[in-house]
């Protein structure tokens, strides 16, 4: 007996909706317009088709989504070069006090020298990659609104 007025109170399952979607349409498409409905769908971003639906025929916004694959290659590999731009400043670091630590006053300037040629060629060069990354920025990475 006790088993029967427990189940009574207590049904399991979800919470009935407050105003449920019962009515269904049907519609056909040919291959083409399938093709462009699907599409559609997956530039929405939206997971569930039946949302995507309602959201067209009423007007909702729909927002899209599209990823740039080449300027999120751009990215990486200048987030890389950057990483690897701090590497040369640490190594420089190092170099300039073992330089000093070994080597004589003279011999350390006549090396130091050449290491300040190489910086000022490295130093051009960075700021060409800054130029093109300020001109693909403006080019390529601008919002349209």
């Amino acid at each position: 007996m006790e088993d029967n007025s427990r189940n009574r109170t207590n049904k399991g399952g979800r919470k009935p909706k407050a105003d449920p979607c019962i009515h269904r349409y049907v519609f056909r498409l040919t291959d083409e317009e399938n093709a462009k409905f699907l599409t559609l769908f997956e530039q929405s971003g939206m997971k569930i088709l039946a949302h995507f639906i309602t959201a067209c025929i009423f007007q909702k916004p729909i927002k899209t989504v599209k990823i740039d694959m080449d300027a999120v290659d751009f990215h990486t590999r200048l987030t890389n070069f950057y990483s690897q731009f701090r590497a040369v400043g640490v190594n420089y670091n190092q170099i300039v006090k073992i330089l000093y630590r070994n080597f004589s006053e003279k011999k350390a300037s006549a090396y130091l020298f050449k290491l300040e040629k190489q910086t000022a060629e490295m130093a051009d060069l960075c700021r060409k990659v800054i130029e093109l990354t300020q001109e693909f920025e403006k080019e390529h990475l601008q919002k349209h609104g």
